[in-house]
């Protein structure tokens, strides 16, 4: 009879060095058999919403996190009783090979990070884990198995769904307060210990507030970790506060650093999108595009990506540490998309060498992924230049910021019905306006301007596209 251990799942990093993240909900409770792979929680990173898989297979011991608490990289989230494969009960007890639970080093040198979605790295044996045997009436056989296991913080195991609870007198460790780095630096700045400090946000996290209600001496008002984490805010008589996190706080970070960092340029033009309206009808009565999903966001999409050819200045980077301009030879075309957890900017990876009806097919599919919120970190990074298409909303135009690390982005306006002077004759015509913002230390003025009126020129006459290519 195979003996059993426990293995603690450490929360990964996500993509892109994040540091902490939100666990939305768990999709297992303590007691659950769970297989190799199988997705056990909803994890909100500060760019996404991400499935978190199973890397063992066996049932699930312990749930360290409550729903709703932020977590740091790194530290256990989950606790698995798995299968000791190829270990028998004696051996376990007479080796401390047999050790139940694997220290962060051991966990290191023998998996390697990966991505959520890409599923556990596999071991060298190559034989997948096997799922949870049950034990006979006995419990010698487990009893021995565990006794040899190293002080090493158990966790121990709840046959039955419920919430984690520590046996009266057993000592439980002591754990540093949560907070994240700018309020512990607040905390060293103000001479105020966190160790005295009761957090008040989700899980316990000590915040700002807290820290400088410490300091002034008042004292914080409670708030249950699990109120707390079902709240979207909290709400008075005359306000309402919503935690500043997830998708929300790295946007506004974006931002301002976008802001304070590349000196934005913004031009207008607004043009006679008639033909390209017109070109549009056909196209969707054309069988070759039966059922597809066409919309002027494709065509401008398309524009976008033709006019770049001629003003590839537009595709680049400023590496402000090698102190070099980065030119890039493909497109990652960024598609601001709002969500109900806020903007992101999902991109097509190299979308300069689709063909209409394959740019179609991947802005809906992009589109659709960032509504649900199960945009991969993977298509958040990497953009080259994006579009907003604010005339979703009604707007004719806008200043855009730009997307960290691109030097421009497009914000396309409503389609409108307005007089329009048309063959030397004042006509009614379908009106668009155009919105370029970009940054002035990779683009000059006339580079801006000749992209501008290249978009222009292709979206109020297609056919003069046959003149670019």
């Amino acid at each position: 009879m195979s003996a059993t251990m426990i293995k603690e799942f450490r929360l990964p990093d996500l993509g892109e060095g994040l540091t902490e993240s939100e666990i939305l909900s768990w999709k297992v409770a303590v007691g659950d058999t769970v297989t190799l792979n199988q997705v056990i929680a909803e994890v909100e990173t500060a760019k996404a919403v991400v499935e978190l898989p199973s890397p063992f297979a066996g049932t699930v011991a312990a749930l360290h996190e409550q729903a709703g608490s932020v977590v740091e990289v790194g530290k256990p989230i989950v606790s698995f009783e798995v299968d000791d494969a190829g270990t028998s009960p004696s051996a376990v007890a007479g080796s401390a090979a047999g050790a139940s639970v694997e220290s962060p080093a051991e966990t290191a040198a023998k998996r390697e990070p990966n991505l959520v979605g890409y599923g556990a790295v596999v071991e060298k044996s190559g034989r997948p884990a096997r799922r949870q045997r049950s034990f006979d009436g006995s419990t010698g056989e487990r009893e021995a198995a565990r006794e040899a296991v190293p002080a090493v913080e158990p966790v121990p195991v709840v046959e039955q769904p419920g919430p984690l609870s520590v046996p009266s007198g057993q000592a439980v460790e002591q754990e540093r307060p949560r907070s994240t780095p700018p309020v512990r630096k607040l905390a060293r700045d103000l001479g105020v210990d966190l160790e005295l400090v009761k957090g008040t946000g989700p899980g316990g996290l000590i915040t700002r507030s807290d820290v400088q209600d410490f300091a002034d001496g008042s004292q914080p008002q409670l708030i249950a970790p699990e109120a707390a984490a079902s709240a979207v805010g909290v709400s008075t008589e005359r306000e309402t506060r919503t935690p500043i996190k997830g998708v929300r706080k790295f946007t506004a970070a974006a931002m301002v650093q976008s802001a304070f960092t590349a000196p934005h340029v913004t031009e207008f033009l607004t043009v006679d999108v008639t033909p390209t309206m017109e070109l549009l009808t056909r196209l969707k009565a054309s069988r070759e595009f039966a059922g597809y999903k066409l919309t002027p966001l494709t065509i401008a999409a398309k524009a976008v990506l033709i006019a770049l050819r001629r003003n590839p200045t537009l595709n680049s980077r400023w590496d402000e540490g090698a102190q070099e301009i980065v030119q890039f030879n493909y497109v990652n075309l960024g598609i601001a998309a709002a969500t109900p957890r806020g903007l992101t900017v999902p991109n097509i990876k190299d979308a300069d060498k689709m063909t209409l009806l394959e740019l179609s097919t991947a802005l809906s599919e992009l589109t659709d992924t960032a509504r649900s919120g199960k945009t991969s970190p993977a298509d958040l990074t990497g953009g080259t230049i994006s579009i907003t298409n604010i005339g979703v909303f009604g707007i004719d135009a806008g200043t855009p910021i730009l997307n960290p690390g691109e030097a421009a982005i497009v914000a396309l306006g409503s389609v409108r019905k307005a007089p329009w002077v048309h063959n030397d004759e004042l006509a009614v015509r379908q009106v668009m306006s155009l919105s370029l913002s970009f940054d002035h230390r990779l683009v000059d003025g006339e580079q801006g301007s000749k992209f501008l009126a290249d978009l222009g020129a292709i979206l109020s006459d297609p056919a003069t596209v046959m003149t670019m290519i």
